[in-house]
């Protein structure tokens, strides 16, 4: 009895060991989940390709890992004999096949590039997917964006930007929290800086009107023209001087681009004290001469 129970334990400790052997042999562990590797594409079929990486058996590319951007057509994402980079999704099952991943490497990689693209200050375009109260979504290389209302020019018609490519830079950028917020307002804001200088005249509408001064709308960048720099002599009530959306015309006194301001004068094409008050027409009209005159008292 004793020696029937030693000798079925032995049994079953020596299948144990050789079927733990095979598994070993078979198991590469060379493949590990999140690892990138190379491998050559050798068969398609409807659910996804067949990716030769080297081990015993081929790995899987499942048609949902094939890229980024969803396409129908395989072929023409991963063709047959193409060597290309993989991310390992899932380790080898019982017949020792990985599951391997485009999208999820393109992912990875579309995050790194945005990332550098936020801290050098680029702008990209981007188009318009969808729209709701809070602002827009927008495709940016293959992933989702959003850019609140009050980040973008048109605020008023949000369902008119569906379809059309913005200028945008970059509010946020967070892989972990899969967040991308960007700005159109604010790449607007920084090509305009660029090509803005002090002394410069520029034209613009009057957009609000408040006690210390007049924001002025420069195609989509706003200027502030304070209420010390409209003219030599003491203004009380702005809003008994301009009206909004009256067309302006100032000098650039100021630019802290760090702080988005735009500082302007009209004081300083006056020719004497209370000119802006008692003829703006003239000063405006004659604008051009006035500011050659004045940028000499600027530089």
């Amino acid at each position: 009895m004793n020696s029937k129970s030693t000798g079925s334990q032995s049994a079953k400790a020596s299948f144990s060991m050789d079927d733990f052997a095979k598994a070993l042999e078979q198991h590469n562990y060379e493949f590990q989940k999140g690892q990138v590797v190379r491998g050559k594409v050798i068969e398609h079929d409807s659910n996804g390709a067949y990716v030769d990486i080297g081990g015993k058996s081929s790995a899987f590319l499942p048609i949902e890992e094939a890229a980024l951007r969803t396409s129908a057509n395989l072929s023409e994402l991963v063709p047959l004999e193409e060597e290309r980079e993989f991310l390992i999704i899932r380790e080898q099952d019982a017949n020792g096949q990985v599951t391997l991943s485009l999208r999820q490497l393109e992912l990875q990689q579309a995050w790194e590039e945005l990332t550098q693209m936020q801290e050098s200050g680029k702008v990209l375009q981007v188009r318009v997917s969808g729209a709701n109260k809070g602002g827009v979504t927008v495709d940016v290389q293959g992933m989702r964006g959003f850019i609140p209302r009050s980040h973008l020019i048109d605020r008023d018609n949000i369902e008119g930007l569906i379809g059309q490519a913005l200028t945008v830079s970059f509010l946020e950028v967070d892989r972990d929290r899969e967040k991308l917020v960007l700005s159109q307002r604010l790449a607007t804001q920084s090509s305009a800086f660029s090509q803005l200088q002090i002394g410069q005249l520029v034209e613009g509408k009057v957009s609000s009107i408040k006690p210390f001064g007049v924001f002025i709308d420069m195609e989509g960048i706003s200027g502030l023209l304070h209420i010390k720099q409209v003219s030599q002599k003491y203004i009380e009530n702005l809003s008994q001087v301009f009206s909004s959306g009256q067309i302006l015309k100032a000098m650039v006194i100021d630019l802290d681009e760090s702080r988005g301001r735009i500082s302007l004068s009209t004081r300083i094409l006056e020719n004497y004290p209370g000119e802006m008050v008692d003829k703006m027409a003239d000063v405006m009209d004659t604008a051009e001469e006035r500011s050659e005159r004045a940028r000499k008292t600027l530089s």
